[in-house]
């Protein structure tokens, strides 16, 4: 049995919610290069310029790319031969995001209370979700997720019958809702499969998966390339202004599911796409 301090992964977490304000993870920095090569309209080539441009001065003066520096979303995959000491572990984490943003200079966004919109200060609470693995190790898993682009996502229930044309039907249809709200190029997450709660948590999981990776599954890598196609295809383009690039990827995460059901979860995301992972 492997100890280890709750404190590790508090300090751990502040770090990584810091870096992935500041910058962006190697994948979304080639995936942005790429989108820039890619791109046929003169007016997108523009925007992701200075987009790009955006990103260098973030990076170099230790600033947020985005003034949305969005609510801390926390993946634990922890090994089952891990014996946590220390803090209680959401103690730990909460004073992980705590400590990133006020000390990383990030925006403030979480109230305590939905309607009552009490600001925290601190962007605590954390979303946090756990996952207990094989072997002694934790693989952690920071999200800061932005508001313009989760406020365009959408969960369907679909029906049996619908199958995968259905699905199909209405990744299109949010990501055409979306349009410039959700300030593309995109990356987008999609669950299929579990039920109503499973579905958004893996889209939201999805996102964090390496940007230009697919999955394992053949038609899951079939369906990721062929919306992938079909999305840029829009013409939204960058920012919305036209263009040939609208999404940076597309990720899917499946699971089993009714025999009476076919939940289908869409988590749009923007072309920061902020997302790091470590492992202790």
């Amino acid at each position: 049995m492997r100890e280890i301090d709750t404190k590790e992964i508090g300090n751990a977490i502040k770090e990584m919610f810091i870096e992935a304000n500041y910058e962006l993870s190697p994948d979304m920095e080639n995936a942005m290069k790429s989108a820039k090569n890619a791109e046929t309209s003169e007016l997108g080539k523009q925007v992701l310029s200075t987009l790009e441009e955006n990103l260098v001065i973030a990076k170099n003066d230790k600033i947020p790319i985005c003034q949305d520096t969005g609510m801390a979303v926390v993946f634990l995959e922890i090994g089952q031969e891990v014996a946590l000491t220390g803090d209680y572990l959401e103690d730990a984490v909460n004073k992980g995001v705590k400590e990133a943003y006020t000390e990383g200079y990030l925006r403030k966004s979480v109230v305590s209370d939905p309607i009552l919109r009490e600001n925290t200060k601190d962007n605590t609470p954390a979303i946090i979700h756990t996952k207990i693995v094989k072997g002694d190790k934790i693989k952690i898993t920071v999200e800061p997720k932005g508001f313009g682009s989760e406020n365009m996502s959408k969960l369907f229930m679909l029906k049996p019958a619908d199958g995968i044309e259905g699905v199909k039907v209405k990744i299109l249809e949010t990501v055409q809702a979306a349009g410039p709200n959700a300030c593309p190029p995109f990356v987008i997450g999609v669950g299929i499969g579990g039920d109503f709660e499973k579905a958004a948590l893996m889209a939201k999981h999805a996102l964090t998966r390496e940007t230009g990776t697919h999955s394992d599954v053949k038609w899951v890598s079939d369906l990721e390339e062929e919306m992938l196609a079909k999305i840029n295809e829009s013409g939204l383009g960058p920012a919305g202004l036209g263009g040939s690039v609208t999404a940076l990827a597309i990720n899917i995460e499946t699971f089993a599911t009714h025999i009476a059901g076919l939940p289908l979860a869409i988590n749009m995301c923007c072309h920061v796409n902020r997302h790091r992972t470590r492992t202790i």
